[in-house]
């Protein structure tokens, strides 16, 4: 199903990818199958729909999984979860009931013919749906089975939620984050997106080894080993016995030296990130409250001393007068934008980051897109996120059910068609 070209109206707004273009047919022929709720298996199978697989997603019949039902800032678009329509384009949805034994016999066809399954169910519930990796490779030993969880099956906190917020306190990302004081969360779900990143690419080295060998096998990412791997380089420091502290101002790690940080300024705040002081002080006109920190040894041990006297150097700039003085001195930084600057940003709409597509209940929507290029093709929106059950008389007719049965399944409830 295309979506037309759709021309961007807001103002000077970023022109919108809207999924015109020849496609992309990276994983063309690959059968996906998606036991996936909230966001980290539905953005993995999304990942792996945008390059062209084909993704059928199971969901539950009657009301539909968590993120149909629940949208962030509770906002919702007619009604559509703005979760849902972020997280599922260029999907296929079948509304099957796994609770019931007919259930998890067509979800065990559906198996036997895919390539990949993808799960982020808690550990342990695929097993006891006769549906664990062990049970479907038997049938199938070609398959990539491919699931996400909080801490692992095999953690002792694995009957424990993992959800991100929870995930950062645990894998220390809440200890790090900010200035000294209470714990900082990231200002976005780190932990779930990083984790669906991590299990795209686990699943498409996985189909390279089976084309090699014929072969499947299992993959399993972990958010607490995302979260860890999302702060590979300051951990290191911490585990070959680097102090860390947070500091007590706007300086934005435990690790890097000075100025590196934020700074306010008349009209909101400009970061700066590795700069030597002596060059600042240079393209401020070598001001006095900078004299004391000019040798370089003194970047980190001095760091938030030297915080102190830059900042009220460079409140009585606005953003874009500070920003050009510096990069006229070769000076790396950066104005703070809001999300509402980036409606007009040059650079994003360079990158075409932007995906706009119309829904034929939410009405336009407006999403991240796929975020790498390909020469090959683009990763568009050819299909738009499914109603619940939508596909199902399809995808059973591809498995060889005819009308009756279909029929039948959905009388008693087993399908929603």
């Amino acid at each position: 199903m295309s979506t037309p070209s759709v021309e961007n109206a807001a103002g000077d707004a970023p022109t919108i990818s809207s999924g015109s273009g020849p496609g992309l047919g990276l994983l063309s022929g690959v059968k996906v199958v998606a036991f996936t709720t909230f966001l980290v298996g539905p953005a993995a199978a999304q990942y792996l729909a945008d390059m062209g697989a084909d993704v059928v997603k199971i969901e539950e019949p009657r009301h539909g999984p968590h993120e149909r039902r629940w949208s962030g800032a509770n906002h919702f678009l007619n009604g559509e979860s703005i979760l849902y329509l972020m997280s599922t384009r260029n999907t296929r949805s079948i509304g099957l009931d796994l609770k019931s034994e007919a259930g998890r016999k067509v979800a065990r066809r559906m198996c036997d013919e895919a390539d990949v399954v993808v799960s982020n169910f808690r550990p342990g519930v695929m097993d006891r749906l006769g549906l664990g990796f062990d049970d479907l490779r038997q049938s199938n030993p070609g398959l990539v089975y491919a699931s996400a969880s909080g801490y692992g099956a095999r953690s002792p906190h694995r009957h424990l939620p993992g959800q991100d917020l929870l995930v950062q306190s645990i894998s220390g990302i809440a200890s790090v984050t900010g200035s000294e004081g209470p714990p900082v969360a990231s200002g976005a779900v780190v932990a779930d997106q990083h984790a669906a990143t991590l299990l795209a690419l686990g699943i498409a080295g996985a189909l390279v080894e089976k084309a090699r060998t014929g072969l499947g096998q299992e993959v399993e990412v972990t958010m607490l080993q995302a979260s860890l791997d999302l702060q590979a380089e300051v951990y290191a420091y911490h585990l070959n016995g680097a102090d860390l502290r947070r500091p007590r101002n706007g300086l934005a790690t435990t690790y890097h030296e000075a100025p590196y940080g934020y700074y306010k300024v008349t009209d909101g705040y400009v970061a700066l990130s590795i700069n030597p002081i002596a060059k600042i002080s240079a393209a401020l006109g070598a001001p006095t409250e900078l004299e004391p920190y000019l040798n370089p040894d003194l970047a980190f041990s001095a760091r938030e001393d030297i915080y102190d006297a830059l900042e009220p150097l460079l409140t009585s700039f606005k953003k874009d007068e500070l920003v050009k003085l510096f990069r006229e001195h070769d000076i790396w930084c950066a104005p703070v934008k809001t999300y509402e600057d980036l409606d007009t940003d040059e650079v994003i709409a360079s990158l075409n980051a932007i995906e706009e597509f119309e829904h034929p209940v939410a009405g336009t929507v407006r999403v991240v897109g796929h975020p790498i290029k390909y020469s090959s093709g683009t990763a568009a929106v050819h299909q738009v996120p499914p109603a619940l059950g939508e596909h199902t008389h399809e995808i059973l007719a591809e498995l060889g059910y005819d009308h009756a049965t279909i029929d039948s399944l959905s009388q008693e409830g087993t399908i929603r068609a």
